[in-house]
């Protein structure tokens, strides 16, 4: 993979900000504010369980029938850039997004999604790990869209990926964060999940997923359950997998928008 070759050709890149070593709450910069109506209805149908609607409601329910009924493997193309400042950039090592890699591989084993670290378009997921990401958060994430047909600006495909703090690789040096799984649990949003507190409430949809406890709060740390799903806040260690129907979300979603894209 050249991963020495990765962190020089892919750029070392300007951002701002400052860098820290202690442990912080999980925050992740994406939700439903940041989705397209398409996403927004494809969900909903999903949820409602309605063959009906929007051409983009029934092609949704066609594709989860089709994943449903599927086990075969997904394998993801993806794609490391290494973001970070002059004064920062030894922070990264070397061995980091192969460690990361693997924590990424590791995670979605049991469910049959395989990640491969190559260059490619819609269908490869771009990580963009910056040593000094803005915001306050540990990372952000485009949720899928429709592209095809015309249906969406073509500039979607140069803003598709994760931008995720370089800090929370395996190794780095953000405390409590620095297994992995904040790129696991952003590459969730990447294939379609939203996080289980979506909404703050405990009554409504949520994340449209029946499987998933509904919360009026994320949570911080690891005090108890629901705080091992990926799609919830917590530290690294505590972080186990995905419920069933949050992989058949992903199945869907890769199969109605990501896939030969």
């Amino acid at each position: 993979m050249h991963l020495l070759l990765l962190l020089t050709s892919l750029g070392l890149l300007v951002a701002a900000s400052d860098s820290s070593s202690q442990h912080k709450p999980f925050d992740c910069g994406t939700d439903t504010s940041h989705a397209s109506d398409d996403y927004l209805k494809t969900v909903q149908a999903l949820h409602d369980n309605k063959n009906s609607g929007s051409p983009a409601a029934r092609a949704a329910i066609a594709a989860r029938d089709q994943a449903a009924a599927s086990t075969g493997s997904i394998s993801i193309d993806t794609v490391f850039h290494i973001v970070a400042k002059a004064d920062s950039k030894s922070t990264v090592t070397n061995n980091m997004p192969s460690a990361q890699l693997s924590a990424l591989n590791t995670a979605y084993k049991p469910y049959n999604i395989h990640f491969n670290l190559i260059n490619g378009t819609y269908n490869t997921l771009n990580l963009y790990f910056q040593t000094d990401l803005s915001g306050g958060v540990l990372g952000r994430c485009t949720l899928p869209s429709a592209i095809a047909n015309g249906k969406s600006d073509p500039t979607i495909y140069a803003n598709d990926g994760c931008n995720i703090n370089a800090n929370t690789m395996p190794s780095g040096a953000l405390q409590g964060y620095n297994s992995g799984m904040t790129a696991v649990h952003e590459t969730g949003h990447w294939l379609g999940l939203l996080h289980m507190f979506e909404g703050y409430s405990c009554d409504g949809p949520g994340d449209y997923i029946d499987d998933t406890p509904a919360e009026s709060t994320a949570t911080d740390g690891c005090p108890g359950d629901p705080i091992h799903n990926y799609m919830d806040y917590s530290v690294d260690s505590c972080y186990q997998g995905f419920t069933e129907l949050q992989v058949a979300r992903m199945r869907s979603m890769w199969g109605l928008y990501r896939d030969g894209n």
